[in-house]
């Protein structure tokens, strides 16, 4: 999904999310990915302004962040249900006095799957987001494959995306605000490493999706044509070719099959886990 969630309105975005799911349900998708911190939107403000100088923001998104488990979550597990699909929705976690850069699964049956918690905040992130820590490297089984996700620059991470690969991903899913040029690159390169298909999906949103009336909104976001992520989502097969997009400058659904067989083939020339592996050279662990 390359979308714009409802700037800082929780409810209002978890009902975006029912839509397009029930919209993607309907051409097939049985799996559908949202984009990083989609409920209640990224917090893009951290980076066009002084820190701790965003107080009013970053009240207003805290108020609007999400409890796990909570009301939002019996929403987004109803959603699940009613699409009969697997929901991968990434969201802001608050937990006490700390936000986590979350990804929620969900199952077709309504049932909460586990979360993934981003290891680190880039940057300017790091004024709004805690730390992850190794025990949501998860991964879960579907009829159609192991999913498992990273987000945004977690999959420049060489471990964390082995941590993956030992875990047998078949479909990565890495949720991102970056929309640079060379993103989806690294989508093609880290399905060929993996020999998984991945999935990097971008949001899609401009200063014209900020509501007015929030104060310094005009100062911050200069109109319509100020992109914060104009997008670049991408679906890539485990040989490294592209199955669809990159899409820039709208929003849309991307859609691909998938077969696990494929996966299977593409390791019997390289498997970085399995016989392109050297354990008695390199030792790997998750603490």
């Amino acid at each position: 999904m390359q979308a714009a969630p409802v700037f800082l309105n929780r409810d209002a975005t978890v009902e975006k999310v029912g839509r397009l799911s029930k919209e993607a349900s309907g051409n097939g998708a049985q799996l559908v990915a949202f984009p990083e911190a989609f409920v209640p939107t990224y917090p893009d403000w951290v980076w066009r302004t002084t820190p701790w100088a965003d107080g009013e923001w970053y009240a207003r998104w805290v108020d609007q962040c999400v409890d796990v488990p909570g009301a939002t979550t019996e929403a987004l597990a109803q959603i699940a249900s009613d699409s009969q699909l697997y929901l991968a929705i990434p969201v802001n976690e608050r937990d006490g006095g700390t936000v986590y850069n979350t990804i929620l699964y969900f199952g077709p049956d309504g049932a909460f799957i586990g979360k993934h918690r981003k290891l680190v905040a880039t940057g300017g992130e790091r004024l709004a987001w805690g730390m992850g820590d190794g025990s949501t490297l998860t991964t879960f089984d579907t009829p159609f494959g192991r999913v498992g996700g990273l987000i945004c620059w977690e999959n420049y991470m060489p471990l964390a995306r082995v941590a993956l690969y030992e875990k047998q991903v078949d479909i990565l899913l890495a949720p991102t605000w970056d929309n640079s040029e060379v993103w989806p690159l690294s989508m093609r390169h880290i399905a060929k490493e993996g020999r998984c298909y991945v999935a990097g999906i971008t949001s899609c949103l401009r200063g014209s999706d900020v509501p007015e009336g929030i104060p310094g909104r005009d100062e911050i976001y200069g109109g319509a044509d100020d992109w914060m992520s104009r997008g670049n989502s991408i679906i890539v097969d485990p040989y490294g070719a592209v199955l669809a997009g990159p899409i820039s400058g709208q929003e849309a659904i991307l859609y691909a099959d998938v077969d696990v067989a494929t996966v299977r083939q593409s390791r019997h020339q390289f498997d970085v886990v399995g016989h392109y592996a050297r354990p008695d050279v390199f030792r790997f662990e998750v603490r």
